[in-house]
């Protein structure tokens, strides 16, 4: 380390002491790396009403009241108040530069972070946790290693990035997050590639296939955004997604999983309002026949009415062959779900809603507490305080 002569001469003299310079240094240089880096997160809680079920075998979807059957289910939250999920997280996002470097590390307590940690008790879990890199090679490749949320998926973990407060049924066959390494690469300003490998399909990290070395998961995605120049239809964009390998949480057996995934948002000729579609589709290989595949189609509409009112419709079927959807243990069951949700911003930083939900069962009885109801109703309210 170099001091200039001014500093050598003030040691000389007794003033001062180039330990305590050295540790006034260093403090700069940590002072200059946390000035870099940001401090952002969220409160989340709710209150909800699920009409007639007596708080039994109410619908399976992610975050809501869930099943052990359910490795994306939640604590019991009907006919009550929840605190869901308090999130905080630290950037230092990339920069411009050619050998950029950063990380996040986004941490979960409440309830909510059972779903993602080891064990489905904890109140405590970590979220997303990686260093981001990038090497100059053609346009740029930003990678990602550690933990990061998967690829495919219309909807986020992160509630307050959701057109609706309870999630889909889409996201609840999904997974949700990987160990691994994922390389983003921009062809063009209107095409993004994106592949990776991870130790499992699940969220639960430090998980792997204890008597293999070679088994992991692949995946490979593309989204394709629309330009400026096509009028009302920019911004508009679709994505393509497939995952398969190892799970360590499938639900008729402990092997392997395929995902493929299909989704888009599309803008509209009418200000404000857009439209969106997705598709999952899920295959166990070590299912028994007919009882390896589950298909959900969703549908979408948003409409920013004013400044602070905004308007969300959600409707899905599920073709769901491998009971990840069933309450009574049946492991072939079809549902639909239709969801309207209205959202008006009144306080600073704040997400407020009301939601009603409802689910019906096409061929069999599945709600209730004998299980032999066809339809499940919900009221919800949601605030989030975003900061």
């Amino acid at each position: 380390m170099k001091f200039n002569k001014w500093t050598v001469g003030l040691a000389a003299a007794g003033i001062v002491t180039l330990p305590s310079l050295t540790q006034a240094v260093d403090a700069n240089m940590v002072q200059t790396a946390a000035a870099s880096t940001t401090l952002s997160g969220y409160v989340d809680v709710a209150a909800q009403w699920n009409l007639g079920t007596g708080n039994g075998n109410n619908p399976i979807y992610a975050y809501g009241d869930g099943s052990t059957k359910n490795s994306q289910g939640g604590t019991t939250k009907a006919d009550g108040f929840s605190l869901n999920v308090v999130d905080l997280a630290l950037d230092k996002p990339l920069d411009e530069t050619p050998w950029s470097a950063g990380y996040h590390a986004e941490l979960w307590f409440g309830p909510d972070a059972g779903t993602l940690a080891t064990s489905r008790e904890s109140a405590f879990a970590i979220r997303q946790a990686y260093v981001a890199l990038r090497t100059p090679i053609g346009n740029g490749i930003d990678w990602k290693i550690g933990v990061f949320d998967t690829i495919v998926g219309y909807e986020s973990t992160s509630v307050g990035n959701n057109p609706n407060y309870t999630r889909s049924y889409g996201y609840t066959v999904e997974p949700t997050t990987h160990e691994g390494i994922l390389g983003t690469y921009k062809l063009c300003d209107a095409a993004t590639l994106t592949a990776g490998v991870a130790n499992t399909f699940g969220p639960a990290i430090g998980s792997r296939k204890t008597n293999s070395e070679t088994d992991k998961v692949w995946m490979l995605g593309m989204t394709l955004t629309a330009p400026k120049s096509m009028g009302w239809l920019a911004d508009s964009s679709m994505t393509v997604g497939y995952i398969d390998g190892f799970s360590s949480a499938t639900v008729n057996g402990n092997g392997n999983v395929s995902h493929f995934y299909t989704g888009f948002t599309l803008a509209t000729p009418v200000t404000g309002l857009k439209a969106g579609f997705a598709l999952d589709y899920r295959h166990e290989h070590d299912a028994p026949n007919g009882m390896a595949d589950t298909w959900v189609y969703g549908l979408y509409a948003d409409y920013q009415a004013t400044e602070k009112l905004s308007l969300h419709l959600r409707g899905e079927y599920v073709d769901d062959g491998a009971g990840v959807t069933s309450t009574d243990g049946n492991d072939k069951v079809r549902l639909f779900e239709l969801t309207y949700t209205v959202q008006y911003d009144l306080w600073k930083n704040v997400l407020s809603r009301a939601e009603v939900r409802w689910d019906h069962a096409s061929n069999t009885g599945q709600f209730g507490s004998n299980a032999n109801l066809r339809n499940a109703v919900m009221f919800a309210a949601n605030v989030v305080y975003k900061f």
